[in-house]
């Protein structure tokens, strides 16, 4: 099939504005042509997601069988696969019911129980899913049809004035860490946060800014060589909750080649898949094509407000069709469910290798 990127924007239907699809006054030809292309796009640009807490859920609750339907938790392989998704960020952040004073022994150990609930649930199903730690993997795994599966974020507040730990969950597999919270990256980046952020680029791991306030994002957006994502996000200037990035850290992503990753979270997106577009909207007007991504935060069990529409991952194909329903050219799609992901591991790895000649800085 040849790749919808490089094919001409031929929809016939005029885009009819944002809220569109879905509506009383929209013709059933309408969506189902629409969501006809959006499957079509996701067959060859699935979706990267930036965020899923299915982990935690099954370190609670480890009957979930994500084989089959599940109706106990918002996440199984029937419905990854049926929304398109190609690859999965499992979030092994500690979650809020851990107070911020919890002991940092406290959080290393629950954060290491859930590198192992991780590794466990990636063996259990080896025809779905794949460990992943490059941008080469998260292709390989598409191309024989499984879910490439990237272990992390983990919390930044585990490394207290020691590297060790960082360099010990790399070679667990780990891809991505969370500076929020940590001690070193509060109040803007110590001495000992400038060599987190060194270390993490030479190792290729991703500076996860989730939670981080502006300031202290942007400084670490730009101290870091290699791109910076937020997992999961939206903009603040249509909902200022505390944890949506404002338009001041999107300019900084983009300026530093990074992706926000847009959440499914009512609290901080509104309660509609519309709602979703609109701040899709905004991130990739504000922080350009090439910088705006998803990270939808499934992984819970019942009880967890989420958009109508958008209430577990087979979802994606809706959204989809609704941006293309308000003019998104296919290749902006691409960027956002596939490409921009990709990129970003791609460009990591770049840094690291640039930096190869550097030794690993003493804990």
């Amino acid at each position: 099939m040849a790749d919808l990127q490089d094919e001409p924007h031929t929809n016939p239907v005029t885009p009819v504005g944002p809220g569109s699809l879905g509506a009383e006054d929209t013709p059933a030809a309408v969506v189902a042509g629409a969501l006809d292309r959006a499957e079509a796009l996701l067959s060859v640009h699935p979706v990267a997601d930036g965020c899923n807490t299915f982990v935690w859920t099954l370190r609670q609750s480890p009957y979930h069988d994500i084989d089959t339907p599940d109706v106990g938790v918002d996440t199984d392989i029937p419905r990854l696969r049926a929304g398109g998704v190609g690859a999965q960020f499992w979030s092994l952040l500690v979650p809020s019911s851990r107070p911020p004073e919890a002991a940092s022994d406290q959080v290393l150990s629950d954060t290491l129980e859930e590198i192992d609930v991780a590794l466990a649930l990636v063996h259990r199903y080896p025809d779905s899913l794949c460990l992943a730690l490059t941008a080469d993997d998260m292709a390989d795994a598409r191309n024989r049809g499984r879910i490439a599966s990237f272990l992390g974020p983990v919390p930044g507040r585990t490394l207290i004035d020691s590297l060790g730990a960082l360099r010990a969950f790399h070679a667990l597999g780990v891809r991505i860490l969370a500076p929020a919270g940590a001690p070193w990256a509060q109040q803007g980046l110590t001495a000992f946060g400038h060599e987190v952020v060194r270390e993490m680029n030479r190792l290729a791991m991703l500076l996860d800014l989730t939670g981080c306030p502006p300031a202290v994002a942007c400084q670490l957006a730009g101290a870091s060589k290699a791109p910076a994502i937020i997992s999961h996000t939206a903009a603040a200037a249509l909902n200022p909750h505390p944890d949506n990035a404002t338009d001041e850290v999107l300019l900084a992503l983009r300026e530093a080649g990074g992706l926000a990753m847009v959440t499914f979270d009512t609290a901080r997106t509104g309660d509609s898949l519309h709602a979703v577009a609109d701040h899709l909207d905004h991130v990739r007007a504000v922080a350009g094509p090439h910088c705006v991504g998803l990270g939808a935060g499934f992984g819970a069990e019942p009880g967890i407000p989420r958009p109508t529409g958008l209430t577990d991952p087979s979802g994606y194909p809706k959204l989809i069709a609704e941006l293309l329903e308000r003019g998104w050219p296919e290749a902006d799609l691409s960027l956002l469910t596939w490409g921009n992901a990709q990129r970003v591991l791609r460009d990591a790895e770049f840094t690291a290798r640039a930096a190869q000649h550097r030794r690993a800085a003493p804990s």
